[in-house]
This record gives structure tokens, sequence and C-alpha cells, in this order.
């Protein structure tokens, strides 16, 4: 999830709130989102 945090946009893990980095825009938010939900699928897959 991405929320706005001191004027930043930073993505956090919804179950641990876990943060992923804080971003000045929210489209560099949301290509880290994408990144970090990429990552997650493919470590599933393997499973």
């Amino acid at each position: 999830m991405i929320k706005k945090i001191k004027g930043k946009y930073t993505v956090l893990s919804e179950h641990t709130g876990r943060s992923f980095g804080s971003y000045k825009t929210m489209a560099e938010a949301k290509k880290r989102l994408r990144q970090v939900e990429y990552f997650k699928r493919l470590k599933a897959k393997k499973s």
C-alpha cells in the first residue's frame, strides 16, 4: 500500500507495516510497489 507521510509517498506492507522506501512522486512509489509485488509472486511461484 502507498501512504503519504511527511510529504513523501511511502510504500508499506499491508500486513507487517514494513517500509519499502519513500519517494517524491506517486509514480515512483507505484513503480516500487509493482517491483515488490512482482518479487513476492516470483517467490511464491518457486515454493
